[in-house]
């Protein structure tokens, strides 16, 4: 595969790779709809053009919905699902979203060019949701990649490719067609070679390409094509203010390659961290060192639009952190078994692929976790959307202003009221652009395939529901959980409360000497840690004693 470069003037270098966001996050697992092929996007491209301020260089929900649903067939749900995607990807930042939120879905518009480009790459997957290719499973970081043990030992064969790859070779496949979408629609035809491209056509195909001139600062791909020393070989014209479509696609295929700051990069190249701390349980290690979670982060390199950190194979053990590296990164947690994950800062976006028996507990996502191929795992998040795919038996405690999405190939979800808080919560939450005002927890939206068929997920019922204590001393002024519990669970866990004062004050009026209350004491311990066991959270609880002064500096000083 060409991975890109050449020299420019000064002896820069550019390099140009394949935004991750808009594929990883952007693209949804359904089928791609037949109508969202280059014909009938060029036939919206014309007609938002003939609509004026609603439909061109912004197009609005209100002509977006009546295209969508009238002359792309698409139910109503996807249509705005579509839209929120494109538009959650274009306001990552808190600062952003800020002004974005409140706003009705009919006033809501989004850039043109980008959401048709958007609309175009879900063609990129083409998977089926029910096959276990849905999750790409990169046996990190062995190149050979060979297979990943489980935790009883056995080996685990999955597709070996990466995404990335994936979705570089669809830009290269389909940039001809993708860049025949930002010609303007008056200037379609048959010679779409010989035709120019605006200035803000090439802005545009910046929702899917960046790059560097120099290694290290990252910048949309116009930016770089008008640089003095690159506008001869990037067909850019000073004098038209538009580039020329042929020298522009080549120059685009030339220096096209792997991403310089991609997870891909990460695991080769990034820097390895000893968070993993393997649970003692009766005097002895439950995990070995040798088959300790690897744990990779690129943020001493990047900048934090593309800061990565990896957890891969955490296996019975805890990982704790709050800190400057976690914050505001693209978080990828994959195959991990019978842990317990905390990354209490304010993330960007969260992949959890392939993990089995696992707690996750994370600070406010400005974007979305997504969810695939997990059993047994629950989820616990302030975030602006998640989505499950290919999983089951799962839990998920939201506070979201988006319905939940449920894909298909997923089987016996439990979604609940979130139920946990950390002092800097709300601090967090700030940072990110999320608040309480609109929470859609209970509303999950199904779309897979089988969302037709027997449901696939229920809403909690009160009385198998109970808070979360998140156990770390940290600063800040967050006391309780942001925006408080639905009333039919605080019911009852006020309910839950009565029960064990009556069996308290029962107990207190029985009667018991001495030597009948220490026996009664001992029986209940017995049960007690015989219920801890059983259900794991011993493990849990002798995960989260300290190992050494570094690992609690990094939950008490959380940046």
């Amino acid at each position: 595969m060409h991975h890109g470069g050449g020299k420019q003037a000064g002896g820069s270098e550019t390099q140009l790779w394949v935004r991750p966001e808009p594929f990883t996050l952007g693209v949804l697992p359904l089928p791609p709809h037949p109508k969202l092929g280059l014909h009938y996007l060029k036939k919206i491209s014309v007609y938002a053009k003939t609509k004026g301020k609603q439909g061109f260089p912004r197009l609005s929900y209100a002509v977006w919905k009546h295209v969508a649903c009238n002359k792309l067939q698409l139910s109503e749900d996807l249509a705005w699902v579509y839209f929120e995607t494109y538009d959650l990807l274009s306001h990552p930042s808190g600062e952003d979203r800020s002004e974005q939120e409140g706003v009705t879905p009919g006033r809501k518009s989004v850039e043109t060019f980008k959401f048709l480009l958007f609309l175009y790459i879900q063609q990129s997957n083409k998977i089926s949701l029910r096959d276990s290719s849905l999750v790409t499973g990169e046996e990190w970081p062995t190149r050979s990649r060979s297979p990943s043990p489980d935790p009883d030992g056995r080996t685990s064969h999955g597709p070996k490719g990466l995404d990335e790859q994936n979705h570089l070779l669809f830009v290269i496949n389909h940039l001809d067609e993708m860049m025949g979408l930002l010609v303007e629609p008056d200037q379609y035809g048959d010679g779409v070679h010989d035709q120019l491209l605006s200035i803000e056509a090439v802005q545009a195909l910046g929702f899917v390409i960046e790059g560097s001139s120099n290694g290290k600062l990252v910048k949309p791909v116009h930016t770089i094509a008008m640089q003095h020393g690159v506008q001869q070989q990037s067909g850019y014209s000073k004098i038209s203010q538009s580039f020329s479509f042929r020298s522009l696609q080549t120059w685009v295929r030339k220096h096209l390659g792997a991403n310089l700051f991609g997870i891909t990069a990460c695991i080769a190249t990034g820097r390895r961290l000893s968070w993993t701390k393997p649970i003692e349980q009766d005097g002895r290690t439950e995990s070995s060192p040798g088959k300790r979670g690897r744990v990779a982060t690129n943020a001493h390199i990047a900048s934090k639009q593309n800061k990565v950190l990896i957890l891969s194979q955490v296996c019975k053990q805890t990982v704790s952190q709050s800190s400057e590296v976690v914050s505001e990164a693209h978080i990828k947690i994959h195959r991990c078994h019978f842990s317990f994950i905390y990354l209490l800062s304010p993330l960007r976006s969260v992949s959890i692929e392939k993990c089995k028996h696992t707690t996750v507990v994370l600070g406010p996502v400005a974007t979305c976790i997504n969810v695939v191929g997990c059993e047994h795992t629950t989820i616990i998040a302030v975030c602006r959307r998640i989505s499950v795919s290919s999983s089951t038996l799962c839990t998920f405690h939201t506070l979201t202003p988006s319905q939940p999405l449920v894909f298909g190939g997923n089987d016996s979800l439990t979604f609940g009221p979130y139920h946990t808080h950390y002092p800097q919560l709300e601090s967090h939450m700030t940072q990110v652009g999320l608040g309480t005002e609109s929470n859609f927890w209970d509303q999950p939206l199904a779309l897979g395939p089988d969302s037709q068929e027997v449901p696939v997920f229920e809403i909690m019922n009160p009385r198998d529901f109970y808070v979360f204590v998140t156990p770390f001393d940290m600063e800040g002024d967050t006391k309780e959980i942001p925006g408080g519990l639905p009333e039919e669970y605080e019911r009852a866990l006020h309910h839950r409360e009565r029960d064990v004062k009556r069996w308290q004050r029962t107990v207190k009026e029985a009667g018991l000497s001495k030597e009948q209350k220490k026996q009664f004491q001992s029986i209940v311990e017995a049960k007690f840690q015989a219920w801890l066991a059983e259900t794991g959270n011993k493990r849990q609880l002798d995960g989260l004693v300290p190992s050494s002064p570094t690992h609690r500096a990094a939950m008490d000083s959380p940046r």
